[in-house]
Parts: C-alpha cells; structure tokens; sequence
C-alpha cells in the first residue's frame, strides 16, 4: 500500500536506523536499499526538514537519524514525505488507498438505490482511520527489529534472533 515516495524513505530511514550513529551518504543509502540517488536526495532534504535526519557535509558527511528508531512513528515518517503535509495523511500521495465514493463520476448522494455505495464509503472512512492509528502506533524500531529477525533468518546457518 505504500507509494514510491513512502517506500523509498521508510528504506532509507530503516538502514540509517540499523547504525544510528553513523553517517550515510546518498550514495551509500541509494546502493545499500536500491533506491535512485536523486529521488533518494529529494526525499532525505524532506525528512531533514521534519527534524527526522541531519545532515554533515564534507567527506565523513551524510546523513544520520536524530533521534531514537523508537520516537520515530511511521505517520510521522510518512507525513515527512508527503507532496502536501497539510492532507489527512490517508490520503496523501505517500499511501495509497481508493478514493471515497463521493469523488466517483456519478456519485449521487440522494440515489437511494446506491445505498451499497454508502456503506463502501463508510468502510473506507473507517479502513482510513484504522490506517492512521497504526501508523501513528508503529514506529521505525519495531520495523528495524522485523528487519534484523529476518536477516538472520535467511543467514546460512540459520541464525535466530529472540527479543
């Protein structure tokens, strides 16, 4: 359900996240994650913006987390990225969901034969909130601890990480 936009900055943050200390370049990022480097430096000015990453120029420069994988909420992470962050963050560009029924070609709210129709759009408003409160609820570390688990589980030697 993510878009490009959302799906290239959650990668980017994930891998600063596995060393927050150290400082990535663009490059770096964009070879480790697969991620072309000038959208990637697009999306990294955005988050830098949001207070999500800083950035060092020079040649140890790059870019680094600011603050804890644990503070970092995926709406805010999302949000960052978003082309307009005054949109309700379900319907930004950065997540894609369908669009409410009341935008439909056609779409008469009085049609009484359509009453299916409102019920759709009652769902949708309802999937979008459910959206919301996830994403306001999972946060950056618990992707990077998914993260890790399954590298090591596709190690060789079948490694196991426990909590």
């Amino acid at each position: 359900m993510l878009k490009r936009r959302g799906l290239y900055a959650l990668r980017a943050l994930l891998e600063l996240a596995l060393d927050p200390g150290a400082w990535r370049s663009v490059q770096q990022l964009a070879a480790a994650q697969s991620i072309p480097a000038p959208m990637l430096e697009q999306l990294l000015l955005q988050l830098r913006r949001a207070g999500l990453v800083e950035a060092r120029r020079g040649r140890s420069g790059g870019y680094r987390l600011t603050r804890p994988a644990a503070s970092i909420p995926l709406a805010e992470l999302l949000q960052a990225v978003s082309a307009d962050p005054a949109v309700d963050l379900a319907m930004d560009p950065a997540v894609e969901i369908a669009e409410p029924l009341d935008a439909w070609p056609g779409w008469n709210p009085g049609d009484l034969s359509r009453a299916g129709d409102r019920v759709v759009m009652a769902l949708e408003r309802r999937l979008r909130q459910a959206l919301q409160r996830e994403l306001a609820e999972l946060t950056l570390e618990e992707l990077v601890f998914d993260l890790r688990s399954w590298q090591e589980c596709l190690r060789e030697d079948g490694g196991l990480m426990l909590g």
